[in-house]
C-alpha cells in the first residue's frame, strides 16, 4: 500500500514560525515512518517563501537518508516545477489541467537558465476527478494518480464525492497504473479504497492530526 502525505501547515496552531516548525516536524516523521511521499502543497505562501520553505524541508530529508539509508520517502512539490528544481524535490505534483508530464521532464532535464542538467528524472504524480483523467495521466506518462474526492470531507461540505465505484472503475481502466484514493479518507473506510483497486492512500489531516507510525501501523 502506497502512503502520500500532504502538507497543510495552516492546520497546526500558533503563529507562522510556529507553524513551519511544526510542519518539518511532522515531515521529518514521515520519512522515519518510510510514508513513500510527501506533497509541499503550501499553495497561499509566496514563491520566495516557499522555495525557503521547500529548500528547508529537502535539508531535512537530506540529513535523514544521511542517518539511514533505508528512508525511502519521496519528496514533491504541488504545481511548480521551478521550485522543485531550486529545491532539489525528487519531482512535482501536477494538476489536472497543468502542463503534461513529458512536458515537465523535457523542462527538468533541460534545468533552463545555464544549470546542469539533472542526473534522474523527476517523480511525477498528477490529480484526478474521474476515469478519464486517471486514463489520460496513464497515458501521458505520469507515475501515478491521486484520485479525489472519494469520500465527503468534513472541510469541504458542498462537494460532491465521487464514491466507491468511479475509484473502482478508473483503477480498472488505467490497469497497472497506481492510483491513491484522497478526500476524506479514515483508517476505517481505507481498506474499501484498496478493495476498489487503489493501490494506496492519500491524505492531510489523516496524517497530520495523528501519529503517523501508528497510521501507518493500522493501515498495513
Amino acid at each position: 500500500m502506497l502512503l502520500y502525505y500532504i502538507t497543510s501547515r495552516k492546520e497546526f496552531a500558533g503563529e507562522e514560525k510556529d507553524r513551519r516548525r511544526a510542519l518539518l516536524a511532522k515531515i521529518a516523521e514521515a520519512a522515519r515512518a518510510n510514508i513513500d511521499y510527501i506533497q509541499l502543497r503550501e499553495k497561499d505562501l509566496s514563491t520566495r517563501e516557499l522555495e525557503a520553505l521547500a529548500q528547508e524541508c529537502v535539508a531535512q530529508l537530506k540529513k535523514l537518508r544521511t542517518e539511514n539509508r533505508e528512508l525511502r520517502t519521496r519528496f514533491l512539490i504541488n504545481s511548480r516545477t521551478d521550485i522543485a528544481l531550486a529545491a532539489g524535490a525528487d519531482g512535482v505534483h501536477l494538476r489536472s489541467d497543468d502542463l503534461q508530464p513529458s512536458e515537465l521532464r523535457r523542462i527538468w532535464s533541460s534545468c533552463s537558465g545555464g544549470a546542469p542538467a539533472r542526473e534522474s528524472l523527476p517523480m511525477v504524480a498528477i490529480s484526478c476527478h474521474g476515469m478519464s483523467e486517471v486514463v489520460r495521466a496513464k497515458a501521458e506518462g505520469a507515475d501515478l494518480a491521486v484520485f479525489a474526492p472519494v469520500f465527503e470531507k468534513k472541510d469541504a461540505p458542498g462537494v460532491q464525492p465521487s464514491g466507491l465505484e468511479p475509484l473502482r472503475e478508473a483503477c480498472a481502466r488505467a490497469a497497472n497504473f497506481p492510483v491513491l484514493a484522497l478526500g476524506g479518507v479514515t483508517i476505517e473506510n481505507a481498506a474499501s479504497c484498496i478493495a476498489a483497486g487503489a493501490a494506496g492512500i492519500a491524505g492531510i489531516r489523516l496524517f497530520q492530526e495523528n501519529k503517523i507510525e501508528e497510521v501507518v501501523r493500522a493501515l498495513q
